[in-house]
Protein backbone atom coordinates (compact mmCIF):
# COMPACT_ATOMS: atom_id res chain seq x y z
CA UNK A 1 0.00 0.00 0.00
CA UNK A 2 1.34 3.08 -1.16
CA UNK A 3 1.14 6.49 1.12
CA UNK A 4 -0.01 8.75 -1.73
CA UNK A 5 -3.02 6.68 -1.95
CA UNK A 6 -4.26 7.03 1.41
CA UNK A 7 -3.61 10.73 1.04
CA UNK A 8 -5.56 10.87 -2.12
CA UNK A 9 -8.63 9.06 -0.47
CA UNK A 10 -8.64 12.40 2.75
CA UNK A 11 -8.06 14.72 -0.14
CA UNK A 12 -11.12 13.60 -1.60
CA UNK A 13 -12.33 13.27 1.82
CA UNK A 14 -12.01 16.90 2.28
CA UNK A 15 -13.31 18.14 -0.69
CA UNK A 16 -16.46 15.99 -0.40
CA UNK A 17 -16.67 16.90 3.21
CA UNK A 18 -16.40 20.71 1.91
CA UNK A 19 -18.55 20.47 -0.50
CA UNK A 20 -21.18 18.67 1.07
CA UNK A 21 -21.60 21.04 4.19
CA UNK A 22 -21.34 24.27 1.39
CA UNK A 23 -24.72 22.78 -0.34
CA UNK A 24 -26.72 21.79 3.10
CA UNK A 25 -26.46 25.20 4.21
CA UNK A 26 -27.72 27.06 1.41
CA UNK A 27 -30.53 24.56 1.16
CA UNK A 28 -29.25 22.07 -1.66
CA UNK A 29 -29.52 18.78 0.31
CA UNK A 30 -30.20 17.16 -3.04
CA UNK A 31 -27.12 18.10 -4.27
CA UNK A 32 -25.12 17.60 -1.03
CA UNK A 33 -26.22 13.80 -1.29
CA UNK A 34 -25.41 13.31 -4.68
CA UNK A 35 -21.85 14.88 -3.99
CA UNK A 36 -21.63 12.86 -1.35
CA UNK A 37 -22.41 9.76 -3.31
CA UNK A 38 -19.73 10.50 -6.42
CA UNK A 39 -16.88 10.87 -3.43
CA UNK A 40 -17.48 7.70 -2.22
CA UNK A 41 -17.64 6.50 -5.76
CA UNK A 42 -14.55 7.97 -6.70
CA UNK A 43 -12.54 6.70 -3.36
CA UNK A 44 -14.08 2.92 -4.61
CA UNK A 45 -12.83 3.52 -7.89
CA UNK A 46 -9.30 4.67 -6.07
CA UNK A 47 -9.57 1.72 -4.15
CA UNK A 48 -10.43 -1.35 -6.90
CA UNK A 49 -7.24 -2.45 -7.32
CA UNK A 50 -6.05 -2.41 -3.70
CA UNK A 51 -9.53 -4.98 -3.24
CA UNK A 52 -8.30 -6.91 -6.41
CA UNK A 53 -4.66 -7.64 -4.76
CA UNK A 54 -5.63 -8.39 -1.58
CA UNK A 55 -8.65 -10.81 -3.07
CA UNK A 56 -5.96 -12.55 -5.10
CA UNK A 57 -3.35 -12.82 -1.95
CA UNK A 58 -6.00 -14.23 -0.25
CA UNK A 59 -6.38 -17.12 -2.80
CA UNK A 60 -3.26 -17.55 -3.07
CA UNK A 61 -2.92 -18.26 1.17
CA UNK A 62 -5.88 -20.37 1.39
CA UNK A 63 -4.92 -22.47 -2.15
CA UNK A 64 -8.65 -21.30 -4.02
Amino acid sequence: MDIGLIIKVAGVGILVSVAAQILSKSGRDEQSMLVTLAGIVVVLLLLVEEIAELFDLICTVFGF
